[in-house]
């Protein structure tokens, strides 16, 4: 347990961020912190008061102020806004990099050694805005989405082989898009190669749902996106922080010649404990997954080149 965790952003993502580390006790203290007046402050006491029903003590507050995130261990950032009609891919990167370096800003103010985990979109380019905004080291800030990504490919597959999630191991980098790439060569179910299982032309379909599994639920949702799984990743990375599990997770990672690339964060798979972010491990890939991983990168490096255009 940790002293205070602190989630930026009171929105769905958020709320369930907050709920879900105060369950786990993993802080003596979490902040949910939100500009809309007031509105955190009652999410906050209505998190605090189902403590008694779900049995924990970890103090819930939500606030509107910057100065009670102080001395935060852990800052989990979600900040940001959803595309509305009219709204292009230029407008909303730079409405959401301009909240991004804001809330890094304010982190390196109230909190200078703390540790970063950013939820908000387009991620990866929002962890970089986060970085470079909060002079933190990349071992201090990085990205969830592949926790997400490789979740949904593990439940696709659940349901299609009808067996556990828990006894699905699988992997999946890039960036957080329609380009991000699920690797079979990596996926098991209890060791045993998905491939015995699976036929490529069953798991194709698969492979798509799963690039496209953000926006199948924005397509239910009509006036919004996920966020239970989405907060489920991030605090599962927030636990492996606070309880230095040395857990491997595919995270949004700065790449200093990882890879053959540096400058950019993208999902690789990396060691997650007290320090954050404890090294990204580089794996062999065949042609066409390097590939694969090649285009994600030069996917993200296009809104990187869009972000450098803007005045934020």
């Amino acid at each position: 347990m940790v002293n205070k965790i602190s989630v930026i952003g009171g929105g769905h993502v958020g709320e369930s961020c907050s709920l879900l580390a105060s369950q786990q006790e993993l802080a003596k203290e979490v902040i949910l912190l939100d500009i809309i007046e007031d509105v955190p402050i009652g999410k906050g006491l209505d998190q605090w008061e189902a403590a008694p029903v779900l049995g924990f003590d970890t103090r819930v507050k939500g606030t509107n102020d910057w100065a009670d995130t102080a001395g935060t261990d852990i800052f989990i950032m979600t900040a940001g806004v959803a595309r509305k009609p009219g709204m292009d891919r230029e407008d909303l990167l730079k409405i959401n990099a301009g909240i991004v370096k804001s809330c890094a800003e304010n982190i390196k103010k109230y909190a200078p050694d703390s540790i970063i985990i950013v939820v908000s979109n387009p991620l990866d380019v929002m962890a970089y805005v986060a970085f470079e905004n909060s002079g933190f080291p990349r071992e201090r800030v990085f990205g969830m989405a592949g926790i997400l990504d490789t979740a949904r490919f593990r439940s696709f597959l659940a349901l299609e082989l009808d067996v556990s999630v828990e006894d699905i191991q699988a992997l999946v980098l890039g960036g957080h898009g329609d380009s991000m790439v699920p690797l079979v060569s990596y996926a098991s179910i209890s060791g045993i190669p998905l491939t015995f299982f699976l036929d490529q032309e069953t798991l194709d379909p698969i492979i798509t749902r799963t690039r496209k599994g953000g926006g199948e639920i924005v397509g239910y949702l009509k006036t919004g996106s996920a966020y239970y799984a989405p907060a489920a990743g991030a605090v599962q990375m927030a636990e492996a922080i606070v309880k230095d599990k040395k857990r491997i997770f595919p995270c949004s990672c700065y790449l200093q010649g990882e890879y053959g690339q540096e400058g950019l964060f993208i999902g690789v798979p990396c060691k997650v404990g007290k320090g954050g972010m404890e090294g990204i491990i580089e794996v062999p890939l065949s042609d066409d997954e390097k590939a694969a991983l090649d285009n994600s990168m030069n996917a993200v490096k296009s809104t990187m080149d869009d972000l450098a255009k803007l005045d934020y």
